[in-house]
């Protein structure tokens, strides 16, 4: 059995669909944070068979983890400090993704405009889709993988 040592101060990503870690780690751009980052994959699980963990050793208000619940909506975000779990979080989708996902309509403004923002609104809860607040293409997290940047 794999032992990865507790951490002093951060977060456990827990509950993570095996394989989905590194296209997390990506998203929450953790190549760039100067702190220790764990990534355990295909962890035995009783109640999901395989799943992956993230154990990031930094202050949890450094990232932004809107895209959590876009990627997995499994996800359980637990917050170290001390040494011990001080809170649990569910992952719940945001109303807006900015900055996240891109879109790639070669007709929308953001395509000619550089500057300008990627802004997705939430346009259906129960099947995880988000459109484009400029040409309104749609963009679900069975495509976040094929979009990833």
């Amino acid at each position: 059995m794999l032992n990865v040592g507790k951490i002093e101060e951060g977060f456990v990503l827990d509950h993570i669909k095996a394989g989905k870690a590194m296209l997390i780690y990506h998203y929450l751009h953790l190549d760039k944070l100067d702190c220790p980052v764990a990534i355990i994959k295909n962890a035995r699980s009783e109640v999901m068979g395989k799943k992956d963990i993230l154990k990031v050793e930094c202050d949890i208000n450094t990232l932004n983890l809107d895209v959590l619940a876009f990627i997995d909506r499994t996800i359980t975000i637990n917050v170290i400090k001390a040494g011990e779990i001080v809170e649990k979080k569910q992952v719940k989708l945001p109303q807006e993704l900015r900055g996240i996902i891109h879109c790639h309509n070669p007709r929308c403004i953001t395509s000619i405009e550089q500057g300008l923002p990627h802004i997705f609104y939430l346009a259906d809860d129960k099947k995880r889709i988000y459109r484009c607040r400029f040409c309104d293409e749609k963009y679900d997290s069975a495509r976040v993988a094929e979009i990833w940047k």
